[in-house]
């Protein structure tokens, strides 16, 4: 059983980046006495009672089984609540297997806890099935062959198993439940989404953070996905500070132990994240548009090599946009983009005054071949539009964009150019 606190403690204080921090090994590592993490796509998080187990999220549809069996493997007792630190399919879309394997020891089914906004989501995601399968195809199919497309939730089906379990209890803005004895204090911030909770276990000194922290730079800016909430997610992190916890439970990545170690860690996230808002915001008032915005703010470097802030899930740029959605709306400040033209028009514009799409094609890799993969993927990119059955442009196509997803670092801009690729006429 591998010693995460000690290895997240190694990483944190010395820095070292060569170590991985989110694993989907499906072990359990008893943190503390009588409580256990399952390291899944979505961890699953346990505390022991004298009735059972108090558990914090379900992980998602494939990969709930096996850590389910991990955690049976510590524990026979009754998993009497189950608390979604958020609605996401990673969190939620294994709670039928949970269900399932308490009607098989014939025990009661789980308390379900949840915010209320969990329902609402669970409605979006049933009204967007179709468009939520296609994001995980985009963002997660390059790495299917490595199943981490499946166990995102992809295959078949609907978006949202129709047996997710729905929550019992909800609240608003906090709540206390009693787990069998065990009290969790139930915080609701908006961060990464509009339903997050956030719990505060006194008696073990210990917060369950959900995906508050991810040892990874905030997932603040997914530009495949419905709105994030960076200042509001700063203010959690701080809030969180304030209880002086002794051991933080993420539901991804390492645990934390030690007062001033997590403070260190959250205050340093919450940091990143106001600093990227406050550019931002002053910027919009000066009458910026989003072109210069997205070329002018950015996160220090510094900030950005540390273990837990390193932008290969989300990254920098996506959450300034967000930030520009947030507070200035969907239009980007440039008059030609409020009612452009179809793309497949301009792009044909394009190309005759390029002289074809072979000249643009041309133009595209010669940029690549120099390291300007953001100008070249523009020009292959009407190269493509204006011309989709032609084949040479199609290979130009491909190859600039695979350029571009091997050189991204974040899994989201990698997803994205990865799908470019791979498009057919």
């Amino acid at each position: 059983m591998p010693d995460l606190l000690r290895l997240s403690a190694d990483i944190i204080d010395s820095g070292r980046t060569d170590v991985p921090v989110n694993r989907v090994s499906q072990e359990l590592s008893e943190i503390a006495p009588g409580i256990a993490m399952v390291e899944s796509f979505s961890h699953v998080v346990a505390f022991a009672t004298d009735g059972g187990l108090a558990v914090f999220d379900a992980s998602s549809p494939l990969t709930a089984p096996a850590a389910l069996q991990a955690l049976r493997a510590w524990s026979g007792g009754r998993v009497h609540t189950l608390v979604y630190t958020h609605g996401h399919l990673d969190h939620v879309g294994g709670s039928p297997a949970f269900v399932a394997d308490a009607a098989g020891r014939g025990f009661e089914r789980p308390r379900v806890v949840g915010h209320e906004a969990v329902l609402a989501r669970f409605e979006r995601y049933r009204m967007t099935s179709g468009w939520n399968q296609a994001i995980n195809h985009r963002q997660f199919g390059w790495l299917a062959g490595r199943g981490a497309g499946a166990a995102a939730g992809g295959g078949p089906g609907a978006f949202l198993p129709d047996d997710v379990a729905v929550p019992d209890h909800t609240y608003a803005d906090h709540d206390v439940v009693d787990a069998d004895g065990l009290e969790l204090h139930l915080h609701h911030a908006r961060g990464e989404t509009d339903d997050h909770t956030w719990t505060w276990i006194p008696e073990h000194r210990a917060i369950t953070s959900g995906d508050f922290l991810i040892w990874n730079f905030p997932n603040a800016g997914n530009p495949q996905k419905v709105q994030r909430y960076p200042l509001d997610w700063a203010a959690a992190l701080r809030a969180m500070v304030a209880k002086e916890p002794e051991l933080l439970l993420p539901a991804h990545g390492l645990p934390i132990a030690g007062r001033e170690r997590i403070a260190t860690v959250l205050t340093t996230v919450a940091g990143a994240l106001e600093h990227l808002v406050d550019e931002t915001v002053a910027m919009m008032n000066g009458g910026a548009t989003l072109d210069e915005v997205v070329h002018t703010v950015a996160a220090p470097p510094d900030t950005l090599a540390l273990p837990y802030l390193r932008p290969l899930y989300d990254e920098p740029e996506f959450v300034v946009r967000n930030v520009w959605r947030l507070y200035g709306g969907w239009w980007d400040g440039n008059p030609a983009r409020l009612k452009p033209a179809p793309d497949a028009d301009l792009a044909a514009e394009v190309a005759v005054l390029a002289g074809g799409t072979a000249t643009l094609a041309g133009r595209a890799r010669q940029l690549a071949d120099a390291g300007r993969l953001d100008l070249a993927c523009q020009l292959v990119e009407w190269a493509f539009q204006a011309a989709p059955d032609d084949p040479a442009t199609r290979a130009a196509m491909t190859d600039v964009y695979q350029a571009r997803h091997t050189a991204e670092s974040s899994l989201m801009a990698k997803g994205i150019f990865a799908s470019a690729a791979r498009r057919q006429a």
